[in-house]
C-alpha cells in the first residue's frame, strides 16, 4: 500500500439537517453495493462528507440542504 492509498482524495459534499433525524449513509463501490457507514443528524447539525476509494455514493434520508461543487439542493421536500 502506498502512502496515499486509503487517504481521502474525492469530492466533498456538505449536508445540513433541516429537521431532526436526518440519516446519511455511505455506500460502497464494487460488485455489491452496501451501506458501510451511517450518521444521524439533528436540525442545524452539519456533516462534511467525502467520496473515497471505498465510498461510491451517499444516500440522504430526511429534509436537508446539500451543497456540492456542482450546486445546492434540498432533500425531503
Amino acid at each position: 500500500m502506498t502512502e496515499l492509498e486509503g487517504t481521502a482524495t474525492g469530492r466533498y459534499i456538505v449536508v445540513k439537517a433541516l429537521e431532526d433525524g436526518v440519516v446519511i449513509m455511505g455506500l460502497t463501490r464494487g460488485k455489491d453495493t452496501r451501506s458501510h457507514h451511517s450518521e444521524r443528524l439533528d436540525a442545524g447539525e452539519v456533516l462534511v462528507a467525502q467520496f473515497t476509494e471505498l465510498t461510491a455514493a451517499i444516500k440522504i434520508r430526511g429534509r436537508a440542504e446539500i451543497l456540492t461543487d456542482t450546486g445546492k439542493l434540498v432533500s425531503g421536500l
